[in-house]
């Protein structure tokens, strides 16, 4: 008995466009799935973070912690000290979750400083942050600080004196001296919880320069 040849037997080069379509469409789909629920990679703009990070770095920030938080329903809250990215958005004045992040909006990096209801003083070039454990304030950035070459640098400009508000963070740059950093102490405002992207976990470049954070 005679058996007919599948479609695909008599058209074998629909077959390898539809298989090297569909290759093509996983791939897609599995790096959107990778950007927005586990990695994305950002380069750093400027001299901020300096001397942890500097202009044309290229970093990896982890979402997995603010992708499995969302899924239970809570907001992230990254560690004190941590270096995150966060979305500034367009709107003009204080961020606010209303604010959607869009395409056209900016990402910036700094580190965390303090939470909601915590007191964060500059004055004479010291940050401090007091809260109910440490009534007579503390310096956030001693266990952050690693050398003169790494880590915040020690002087901070400006005058603060503020309490963080609910759902938010206090945010700085490494560098504090005079305007080089755009943050909550200078022209930015805190941040919301639901704007950060996630923590910087990786240095990818330059590569001479690797290093887990």
């Amino acid at each position: 008995m005679d058996v007919k040849p599948r479609f695909f037997q008599k058209h074998p080069l629909l077959k390898d466009v539809l298989s090297l379509a569909l290759f093509v469409l996983c791939v897609v789909v599995g790096t959107l799935a990778l950007n927005a629920f586990v990695f994305r990679s950002y380069n750093v703009v400027g001299v901020s973070m300096e001397n942890t990070l500097h202009g044309n770095d290229r970093i990896i920030v982890n979402r997995i912690p603010v992708t499995a938080a969302h899924f239970m329903g809570q907001e992230y809250v990254p560690a004190r000290g941590q270096v995150i990215v966060f979305a500034n958005g367009e709107a003009d004045g204080p961020l606010t979750c209303e604010a959607k992040a869009g395409v056209s909006d900016q990402y910036i990096v700094k580190r965390v400083i303090a939470y909601p209801g915590e007191r964060v003083t500059v004055k004479d070039g010291v940050l401090t942050v007091y809260n109910d454990e440490n009534p007579d304030g503390f310096h956030p950035d001693t266990a952050t600080y690693k050398s003169d070459t790494d880590g915040p640098k020690k002087y901070t400009s400006g005058e603060v004196d503020i309490i963080v508000p609910e759902g938010e963070l206090f945010v700085s740059g490494d560098n504090r001296e005079g305007t080089h950093s755009y943050d909550s102490r200078n022209g930015l405002g805190t941040v919301p919880y639901c704007r950060v992207i996630g923590p910087v976990i990786f240095r990818l470049f330059p590569f001479d320069q690797m290093r887990f954070f």
